[in-house]
């Protein structure tokens, strides 16, 4: 199953490439991955699931 998250470039949900789990600053759970079409990162907040 693919992590989709909001691209800010293509201005569209994408499905996430190499998604990796990590937290932010403040601890809270995040997701980062690039966006296949434009190759910029994405990010979602919360748990890869």
């Amino acid at each position: 199953m693919a992590i989709e998250a909001y691209c800010m470039k293509c201005k569209e949900k994408r499905a996430m490439k190499d998604p990796k789990e990590g937290t932010t600053k403040n601890g809270k759970p995040i997701t980062k991955g690039t966006c296949p079409v434009c190759g910029s990162t994405i990010c979602r907040i919360g748990a890869a699931k």
